[in-house]
């Protein structure tokens, strides 16, 4: 990893993350909150770097993963509206994250099956 890059990991990151609480925090504004979220400044930030350490093999290798890791982060997401309303923040999030995690194992590891 470039350690240059470091600052503009950071920056991106913390840009959007800022934007998100800043817009989610106001009353009606979730669907624009949820756009900032999924803004794939963070994605195209991450393919280049993967492009320029690794080539374009590893660049595909990691939007793949990103397709394929995508119904992990639907269960997760899934759980967190199901279960908030119920149980409040910290529970569904941990469950959420416990799903997620095992739902990409698996996946990694019928992947590597083939």
């Amino acid at each position: 990893m470039d350690l240059k890059l470091v600052p503009l990991y950071f920056f991106v990151g913390g840009t959007i993350v800022t934007l998100v609480t800043y817009v989610g925090s106001q009353a009606n504004k979730g669907p624009l909150a949820a756009f900032i979220a999924f803004f794939p400044a963070l994605t195209v930030v991450t393919l280049c770097t993967v492009y320029w350490s690794g080539g374009s093999e590893s660049a595909m290798s990691y939007a793949k993963s990103m397709v394929y890791l995508l119904p992990a982060w639907m269960l997760y997401i899934g759980a967190v509206i199901y279960l908030m309303p119920r149980l409040g923040l910290w529970p569904p999030l941990v469950i959420g994250i416990v799903l997620y995690t095992v739902a990409s194992y698996l996946t990694v590891r019928i992947m590597h099956l083939k």
